[in-house]
């Protein structure tokens, strides 16, 4: 079967009235004026010199401005005093912004009141799911930006840390979003055979072993980068490796919790989003492996929907996770198109290497 993008349909917005959004200017950098509109996850379109205009590019939670008559999304923090922005918190057009929250929805017909396992959980079948996905990547990697984030435990296990390299290295991966913790164990799994001291394949704990991450962000520090380490010692295995190799964008974001860190984490948690923001800002599917707070983080700036040469698409964005917690907090915190599958991420991307590198 092969993959093909749903067609969006776009509202009937000329049936609506011709009203004219409203603006006012920012008070003072980094705040918005009062009754600023928020934007969501959803095709936005602004009444703006008599037609409607879909805001191009977007994310959840953040201002529109007017730029020579074009809405533009800003983060609040990026706001200068001055600058035009969107008010009005109605999203039927009545104040000239329509949010279409319908986009893409393909509903199934009615339910019935009752159901059996409505939600998704370790019980749910996921065939489906992974026969759907193995199209999209098919598609996406030709077409797409397809965009991993992954936490830990990616490389913690010898077959699955060996499924991502693959998949890096025939073109399954266009950016990696982490943070010091992925690249660190990759490191020391490439140079002692351990991830946090124990053997990633038998699970046999080395002799102070816990000192190999340590060992691991010291010799990279030495090197001066990780790049430079992969070349000294000769790294051909793992994650970091193929993306070196194959120019695959490693964005590393630095977090509370590091030790080290690692050469090339990004510790300024804003310089971190915005490096983030600019690979979202291509993103056409988006897969979070094991990594919570990332993912999250991730969801809160990818919209729904890019616009690719004139045409609106929908992104696609699936959260994985041995805990159902961490796929459902996921859609509580506003990413509604989001597909969890709760399951070992380790198989994961093992099944998904099997699939597709064959």
């Amino acid at each position: 079967m092969t993959f093909a993008l749903p067609r969006y349909t776009r509202p009937n917005l000329e049936a609506l009235p011709p009203i004219p959004v409203r603006t006012a200017p920012a008070p003072c950098d980094g705040a918005a004026p009062e009754c600023f509109h928020a934007t969501t996850i959803f095709p936005e379109f602004f009444y703006l010199g008599e037609r409607w205009r879909l805001l191009q590019q977007s994310r959840m939670d953040c201002v529109v401005v007017v730029e020579n008559g074009q809405p533009m999304t800003r983060e609040l923090r990026t706001l200068r005093a001055g600058e035009q922005v969107v008010i009005g918190r109605a999203e039927d057009g009545s104040q000239g912004i329509y949010v279409d929250s319908r986009a893409f929805c393909q509903g199934n017909g009615p339910q019935a009141a009752f159901r059996f396992r409505s939600s998704r959980s370790r019980e749910t079948a996921y065939s489906q799911d992974y026969d759907r996905l193995y199209e999209l990547l098919a598609y996406e990697r030709d077409h797409g930006h397809i965009v991993w984030v992954l936490g830990p435990a990616v490389v913690f296990d010898s077959d699955a840390r060996s499924a991502m390299a693959q998949l890096i290295a025939v073109g399954y991966v266009h950016a990696l979003l982490a943070g010091n913790a992925l690249a660190t164990h990759d490191l020391e799994a490439a140079l002692f055979g351990t991830a946090l001291g124990q053997d990633i394949y038998s699970k046999a704990q080395a002799p102070q072993g816990h000192y190999h991450h340590l060992d691991a962000i010291n010799a990279t520090v030495r090197a001066g980068s990780i790049t430079r380490l992969v070349s000294e010692r000769c790294i051909t295995d793992g994650v970091v490796s193929a993306c070196i190799r194959h120019d695959v964008p490693l964005i590393l974001a630095g977090s509370i919790r590091d030790d080290g860190p690692l050469p090339g984490v990004i510790a300024d948690a804003y310089a971190a989003q915005d490096t983030m923001r600019a690979q979202m800002r291509q993103a056409t599917t988006v897969l979070g492996l094991a990594t919570q707070l990332h993912t999250i983080a991730v969801g809160n700036m990818t919209p729904s929907y890019q616009v690719i040469q004139g045409q609106v698409r929908p992104v696609y964005f699936y959260a994985v996770d041995i805990s159902e917690f961490a796929t459902n907090k996921l859609r509580d915190r506003g990413s509604l198109g989001v597909t969890p599958v709760v399951t070992n991420v380790q198989d994961f991307v093992v099944l998904l290497a099997r699939h597709l590198c064959r």
